[in-house]
């Protein structure tokens, strides 16, 4: 369970997410931010991640109060959230298998080698687990960013507009794996994007922001069928 309890954040007098309060189940459940540029975004899962504070307001997960106001209460490293942005943040002096293998390495796990191995037949890369970033194209450079984070075996996995630069195929390829590892790993996605029918075709919940309020969260039948008037305008753009 994740939860915004009247949560509030200002980047000097701009105030990016207005007071807003809502709360979603997880487990095995696939949650998509949607909303226009500037809406709040990504602003919202950098809260959930640690990454930012409030100026009010609390956040929690599974029922655990983690932000509270201008406190972080848990720190980002004790969240047990994975979390890929648009840029990837790949290590580009690293092959892809140093890449995954780098937060398993930071917490001195043992069979370090044997999870990379496992995880990169998985996705389908082992022949690539000597390539540099710079060897590899834009899909692949998604796989071994999304590798490196579920290796970890996070409960949350936070992913900004991470699709926004593939070509149609490879964002279909992608979504089917992303479907199928919600199932396997019993995780929660929160994907962030500006795409109403990517958030339609991928969704259990969609939450959708404007001007840093919450205009709609519910299912996406459920968004087909509303009558709110920003709703209905935000789907046929």
């Amino acid at each position: 369970m994740i939860t915004f309890n009247n949560a509030t954040k200002q980047f000097g007098d701009k105030t990016v997410l207005d007071n807003i309060s809502f709360s979603v189940a997880g487990n095995s459940s696939f949650i998509t931010i949607l909303g226009k540029s500037g809406c709040g975004k990504t602003t919202l899962i950098r809260l959930l991640a640690g990454l930012e504070k409030l100026q009010s307001g609390d956040i929690f997960i599974n029922e655990e109060k983690v932000t509270g106001g201008d406190r972080i209460i848990i720190p980002p490293h004790l969240r047990n959230i994975g979390i890929i942005f648009q840029d990837l943040a790949l290590f580009p002096h690293f092959t892809t298998f140093e890449n995954i293998a780098f937060g398993l390495r930071l917490k001195k796990v043992n069979n370090y080698k044997k999870i990379v191995s496992d995880v990169l037949n998985q996705f389908n890369i082992f022949s690539l687990k000597d390539n540099f970033p710079n060897q590899l194209s834009g899909g692949q450079q998604q796989l071994v960013a999304l590798a490196r984070s579920l290796v970890l075996n996070p409960e949350i996995l936070l992913m900004d507009e991470p699709l926004a630069n593939l070509d149609v195929k490879l964002k279909a390829q992608i979504r089917n794996l992303l479907k199928q590892i919600v199932r396997e790993r019993n995780i929660t996605v929160i994907y962030v994007t500006h795409d109403h029918k990517e958030a339609m075709e991928l969704s259990d919940k969609i939450l959708l922001l404007d001007g840093g309020k919450i205009e709609f969260l519910g299912t996406p039948h459920e968004m087909q069928q509303s009558n709110n008037n920003f709703v209905k305008e935000f789907i046929e753009l």
